[in-house]
């Protein structure tokens, strides 16, 4: 047994998060599909990824000052209070028959803010509640929560959907939060002076810019992390819309579809990544991770059939994880200890920015061009931005022995 699930207060936070990310899951797979049903165009499907992304944009760095000013079990149960919230007002809209496309836009953004809010409170709480000794272990463990999540939740809803419809899924959300909020401990840290914590906030990032600025090496990563978002975002941005639009996908089928994705990341992270690493370099892994997106997103682009969905979807969710893995390790490699929590921040927002951009453009693309255009060019250019990262991360590598002590000053 891991030794993270000795710790009794994990482990009731941990089966909590599995129910609650496996509801998570199924109501973003149900949440699509009302979309489908309520709005003919395709555009609005791709917008929703746009509008989970943005409050990510918006509210990561100063829900960081937040979590360090007030008591992060307090901002913990608030935000999943909110989320509980803004779930059940969807279930209670779509069994009165007002929901629209607005208003579920509408709830998808503000979904994402509670997400946005709870994120770094999140990140603090599993380190106080553990040992240093457990903590290598919880960590692993949160990740297959994740990914056990991201396989059930589709599938779940796929069930669901067909029998009891969306607004149950949605219910069922609010309650994996409310489960949360129960199993949330109270935690010592009563916070720090507010107005403090907002002029340290300020200094603090205007140094980070400074530093990102003097740093060639680390502008080039922050810069390939925002290429690779932009163009990644075009399967939760159109994959939707050719499954739902283009091939007709029931309820079930798409939600089979979506669970292939996560079975494609969790075997990846198990058996195909491991290996990978310890006979490729980091360069090499990204441009397999972009030229096999690339493919995926040219097969998406031919197939009329859901079952020859699968393997691509698959594909899609093994790449993703090795090229999002790959991209965080050189990146923690390149960032002094002294400023990787607000560089990991920025690095974070710059993706969820070019994710929410991304998702916009390509949304328009496929309603202005067809879906099935918009995926080949899409494989096109991911191809041709393949070649100059490839070489920017070969240069990172051979200029990986400049370390933090010869890094610029990040004195005023």
């Amino acid at each position: 047994m891991p030794s993270a699930f000795l710790n009794s207060v994990f482990l009731r936070i941990w089966l909590a998060s599995l129910v609650s990310g496996t509801a998570v899951a199924a109501h973003e797979t149900a949440a699509t599909w009302m979309m489908h049903l309520m709005s003919p165009s395709g555009l609005f499907i791709s917008l929703m990824a746009s509008l989970a992304s943005l409050p990510f944009f918006l509210f990561t760095l100063p829900a960081g000052a937040f979590a360090d000013a007030f008591n992060e079990g307090r901002i913990l149960r608030l935000a999943n209070l909110w989320l509980a919230g803004c779930a059940g007002a969807l279930a209670l809209l779509g069994w009165a028959g007002m929901l629209n496309p607005v208003l579920l836009l509408a709830g998808v953004f503000l979904l994402g803010m509670g997400f946005a809010i709870n994120a770094p409170a999140w990140a603090s709480l599993v380190p106080q509640v553990v040992t240093d000794e457990e903590l290598p272990s919880a960590s692993t463990l949160s990740g297959v929560q994740l990914n056990i999540s991201g396989i059930l939740g589709p599938a779940l809803a796929g069930i669901l959907l067909t029998r009891v419809g969306a607004p149950v899924v949605f219910a069922l959300n609010s309650l994996g939060f409310l489960l949360v909020v129960a199993t949330i401990p109270s935690l010592q840290k009563t916070g720090s002076d507010f107005s403090q914590t907002l002029a340290s906030f300020a200094h603090s990032n205007s140094s980070t810019f400074r530093y990102v600025r003097q740093t060639e090496n680390l502008r080039n990563i922050l810069l390939r992390n925002t290429i690779f978002s932009s163009f990644v975002v075009v399967i939760p941005a159109l994959a939707p819309v050719l499954l739902l639009k283009e091939l007709r996908l029931d309820a079930s089928s798409l939600g089979l579809v979506f669970a292939s994705m996560g079975v494609g990341s969790v075997l990846s992270a198990i058996f195909v990544i491991p290996w990978l690493r310890s006979r490729f370099s980091t360069g090499a892994l990204m441009m397999v991770a972009q030229v096999t997106l690339a493919g995926v997103y040219a097969l998406m682009a031919m197939v009329h059939h859901c079952l020859y969905c699968l393997v691509p979807m698959a594909l899609a969710g093994a790449s993703w994880t090795l090229a999002a893995s790959e991209l965080w390790v050189i990146a923690q490699r390149a960032i002094p200890n002294s400023m990787r929590g607000r560089i990991s921040a920025l690095m974070m927002v710059l993706s969820q920015g070019a994710m929410t951009l991304g998702a916009i453009i390509w949304g328009l693309t496929a309603e202005l061009a067809g879906t099935r255009l918009t995926l080949l060019t899409a494989a096109f250019l991911f191809l041709i931005a393949a070649i100059p990262g490839a070489i920017l991360l070969f240069r990172i590598f051979r200029n990986s022995d400049i370390t933090a002590d010869k890094a610029p000053s990040l004195s005023a």
